[in-house]
């Protein structure tokens, strides 16, 4: 093998900064780029891992000592009929850019995440879910069509009507079946630039899953809150916030409230202190003790708000993480890890009541938690139940980083033996040997299957996919090896 370029070779992070590696990193503009970055990895022998804005918190988009294709630079909106909400991307347009052009017209993605810097290659990859996934689906579900670049270089055309296998798999297939190099998105109409917003709060966390079911059928979007550090007959206890679109009429000022600068985070808090600044004033009492005390603080300020509505922007509701600029690095050089696991509503309370009494036993308390409703969908690898997902924010230190490895198995038994799900563009802790249920399911040898076809030298690869899948696949290569051999003998 002949080494590659020196300056090509770079650091490359998760979101989270628990986890980096080095590898040569490329930046292609153009569909004719990234086939030349897929020849060249292949006439060296090394294999591909495709990045968009690298927001995944774990290993997705990580590919040691490999190379890393980087698609951000592929940000061109290709065609936007405003008329209908229909939009043509390339993969690297972030959600932030799309927001920007479509909501002057009168338009919102219909799914966004909790941050606006996803960039809708990366989103598509892993089908992202948002605030109203019990109502909407996910990302997938907005998704008219794309067109899909080979290892080969050959580009596949993919909708439900045209090579629908492929696109259930390549949507939130985690970049192992090609490239996207354009998506069709169809939009959400909107009628003003403002949410009807109503908090609530609940003592425990039966009663925040109460509020949910409650709310489910009037709510355009719903998202729990919780207060990890809370024991005994509180544990789970928590905040939950409902949003509803505003009717034909209902905002006096729409074209005001539409405008992007009306959307537009504010880069202070009171006018006053840069926002940049605020990860370093975090930096104190991101530790036990400190986040024990916010949390309590968050929680009781939280009951005293129940039930006082309010209007809110769409970008300010949607993109909570955005609101104080790098708060990861307020986390310490060990950086985070998010455990997020989908439980079916029948088990769901007893599966996070469960993580959560772990976590106090263990000492290892995460400092955020986020609670949602989620509904199943039709895509091959996908993370959904009829259910609801747990996320929990863990700080990493060299420590307890063991520790809290072991903590994760652990949660990953309660999950499995539920019948519940993981989400790729979250694990960072999940092992083969635990996933085993998931590979053995006919669902993932289809994908399997597909991954062979699309790709069958693999040179599309990462570290999350060799963690958990390449003993499967290369079992699934000698089964199909062998099929063929004695239907050549029969």
């Amino acid at each position: 093998m002949t080494a590659l370029p020196p300056d090509r070779l770079e650091r490359v992070e998760a979101w989270g900064r628990a986890t980096g590696v080095m590898s040569w990193v490329y930046r292609p503009s153009t569909v004719d780029g990234v086939r030349e970055v897929f020849a060249l990895a292949r006439a060296r022998g090394l294999t591909v891992g495709l990045r968009g804005a690298g927001q995944s918190y774990g290993d997705a988009s990580l590919n040691a000592e490999q190379v890393c294709l980087d698609l951000s630079r592929t940000d061109r909106i290709l065609d936007w009929d405003p008329a209908h909400g229909v939009i043509r991307v390339e993969p690297g347009v972030t959600v932030r850019r799309l927001w920007q052009y479509v909501i002057e017209d009168g338009w919102w993605p219909a799914v966004v995440p909790g941050t606006m810097w996803v960039t809708l290659g990366g989103a598509a990859a892993m089908n992202i879910h948002g605030k109203n996934n019990w109502k909407v689906g996910p990302l997938g579900d907005h998704i008219v069509e794309f067109e899909l670049l080979l290892p080969s270089g050959e580009v596949v055309r993919a909708s439900r009507e045209q090579n629908p296998e492929l696109f259930h798999a390549a949507i939130g297939g985690f970049g192992m079946l090609g490239c996207f190099v354009s998506l069709t998105l169809r939009l959400k109409r909107i009628h003003s630039g403002l949410l009807n917003v109503e908090p609530l709060a609940a003592g425990s966390l039966e009663e925040v899953m109460a509020l949910f079911e409650e709310r489910m059928p009037r709510a355009d979007y719903l998202v729990g809150w919780i207060d990890c550090f809370a024991r005994g007959a509180a544990l789970g206890r928590g905040l939950v916030h409902q949003a509803n679109y505003l009717e034909p009429g209902a905002d006096p000022e729409p074209e005001r409230t539409l405008r992007v600068e009306h959307q537009e985070l504010p880069d202070t808090f009171f006018g006053l202190l840069p926002k940049s600044l605020m990860w370093r004033c975090m930096r104190p009492v991101v530790n036990r003790p400190g986040m024990r005390l916010v949390n309590a603080l968050k929680y009781h300020v939280g009951r005293r708000e129940h039930g006082q509505r309010f209007r809110q922007s769409h970008a300010a509701f949607a993109f909570l993480l955005d609101y104080i600029p790098n708060w990861k690095l307020a986390y310490g050089p060990g950086g985070l890890i998010q455990y997020q696991s989908f439980v079916p509503a029948a088990r769901a309370a007893e599966v996070f009541r469960g993580q959560l009494t772990l976590a106090h036993e263990r000492r290892i308390v995460p400092f955020l938690g986020v609670f949602k409703r989620h509904r199943p969908d039709d895509f091959l690898m996908t993370h959904a139940v009829d259910g609801y997902s747990l996320a929990l924010d863990f700080q990493v230190t060299e420590a307890k980083r063991e520790r809290l490895w072991a903590l994760a198995a652990d949660f990953d038994r309660l999950v499995i033996d539920a019948g519940g799900r993981f989400y790729f563009a979250k694990d960072s802790t999940l092992a083969a040997e635990r996933y085993a249920p998931f590979l053995a399911e006919d669902r993932t040898q289809r994908f399997l299957a597909l991954k062979r076809q699309c790709d069958p030298e693999e040179l599309l690869q990462t570290n999350l996919y060799r963690r958990l899948f390449a003993g499967a696949a290369t079992s699934a290569r000698r089964v199909s090896s062998s099929a063929r051999i004695a239907a050549s003998t029969s």
